[in-house]
């Protein structure tokens, strides 16, 4: 069995094939290592999130990852000014749309944080702050995963997410790590 984490970048789809027509200049996970047949990620992140990804050829590892409510944080920054009542409506569950039905996420985790000093630089930049306002940075505890949850929550309080990193996973985290860093786990 073969178990690695990865700092997926910006801009790269969690996927090792792109079956789509059209733009098909699409970066995806098999650029960044050698990796064994049969190797699967564990769960997504978009392509414009970034973070930690595990990637595994063992069925097992994945979907105790996806399906135990292991708890996922990630790193928010969003347009505007986060205060108390944005963490206090966010940790207790909103409801918001997935694939056009209604949803109530569960309570989470949510604290106001300074701007990461560690994280990489992404490969495209948010935009400057001078010209278009100030930024602030959440760190966001999900012990689920809907399809673009995260966003759609700070979207639904006004605060719409103009990056995304999934810091941790369990207790791997991508702490020191580099966008399209690849590390081999022995779990």
């Amino acid at each position: 069995m073969a178990y690695y984490k990865i700092f997926k970048p910006y801009g790269m789809l969690s996927q090792f094939v792109y079956n789509q027509k059209r733009r098909k200049n699409k970066r995806l996970l098999g650029e960044l290592s050698d990796f064994p047949e049969g190797i699967m990620s564990v769960g997504r992140l978009d392509q414009d999130s970034e973070g930690l990804l595990f990637l595994t050829t063992d069925g097992k590892f994945s979907h105790h990852i996806t399906s135990s409510g292991m708890e996922k944080e990630y790193w928010v920054q969003v347009d505007g000014i986060a205060k108390k009542e944005h963490v206090e409506k966010l940790s207790k569950g909103l409801k918001i749309s997935i694939y056009g039905k209604p949803y109530q996420t569960l309570a989470c985790q949510v604290k106001l944080m300074e701007p990461p000093q560690d994280l990489p630089k992404r490969a495209k930049d948010i935009r400057n702050e001078n010209d278009h306002g100030v930024t602030s940075w959440l760190s966001i505890t999900l012990t689920e995963g809907k399809f673009r949850q995260v966003r759609k929550m700070t979207a639904k309080i006004g605060l719409p997410t103009l990056r995304l990193v999934r810091y941790r996973i369990g207790e791997q985290t991508i702490e020191q790590m580099q966008a399209e860093e690849v590390i081999e786990m022995h779990p």
